[in-house]
């Protein structure tokens, strides 16, 4: 596949894995974990709430110990561990009264992805289909090179985070930026002309279907494009910027 050359000096890659993150240095970040760690994340700061990603078990009950009244919210191979308040479920989230608590999330591989990003010298955002167009204004305006990276699972680059990775792309890719390698247009290609509907297609999908957790998809295919908030990520926590 021949990529297009650059006119602007701009350029994009989309990845996937926590691991990726250590091969793009120099560039800027865009972590993605549609169901459901950055549709949480989001979603906390939209309502209000501090955000805390923590590394694991341990480093969420010492963030609790540490803040007091922190909600701890995540996941570990799919189970919530102990002493944890709730599942990493956006729409659990909204549905709570008690807004003045900070979340602090944990997840197999979105928080992962997201702590690992932390680390980018250039700077880090977060993603999900709740915030795509904020997101994709924010690097055109400030940014020259950029990695869209799916939190994946399981071995593989989830339906739902590739469709986030090519709906920025192709907003990217419209300000002039260019596909740095023949996977990115293959993944923006794919999923130029799919709808949100089309991520139902994906094991993340049939996991919530199998868990009695079908809300969270009910959730996030209501809410598409509605937020203008973009996420950052500093050392531990989620901020706006």
């Amino acid at each position: 596949m021949t990529l297009p050359r650059s006119t602007s000096g701009r350029s994009f890659v989309i990845d996937v894995f926590p691991e990726s993150v250590a091969r793009h240095e120099g560039r800027t970040i865009v972590a993605i974990d549609v169901i459901r760690a950055t549709t949480l994340a989001v979603t906390a700061l939209a309502v209000g709430r501090r955000c805390i990603v923590a590394r694991d078990v341990d480093e969420a009950l010492e963030y609790r110990d540490r803040l007091g009244e922190a909600l701890l919210a995540g996941e570990v191979g799919g189970h919530v561990p102990v002493g944890f308040d709730m599942n990493n479920s956006p729409a659990d989230l909204v549905a709570r009264s008690d807004g003045h608590r900070p979340v602090v999330m944990l997840s197999t591989s979105g928080a992962q992805l997201v702590l690992a990003s932390a680390k980018a010298a250039a700077g880090a955002y977060l993603a999900c289909l709740r915030n795509v167009s904020a997101v994709a204004r924010r690097l055109v305006e400030q940014h020259t090179d950029v990695a869209l990276i799916g939190a994946g699972s399981r071995g593989e680059f989830r339906e739902e985070d590739q469709l986030c990775c090519a709906w920025i792309a192709h907003r990217l890719i419209e300000a002039g930026f260019t596909p740095a390698s023949a996977e990115t247009v293959e993944v923006a290609e794919r999923w130029r002309k799919s709808t949100v509907s089309d991520i139902e297609i994906s094991n993340s999908v049939a996991y919530l279907r199998r868990s009695g957790q079908l809300r969270d998809l009910d959730f996030i295919t209501a809410h598409v494009d509605d937020l203008t908030l973009v996420p950052s990520i500093r050392e531990n926590e989620v901020y706006l910027t």
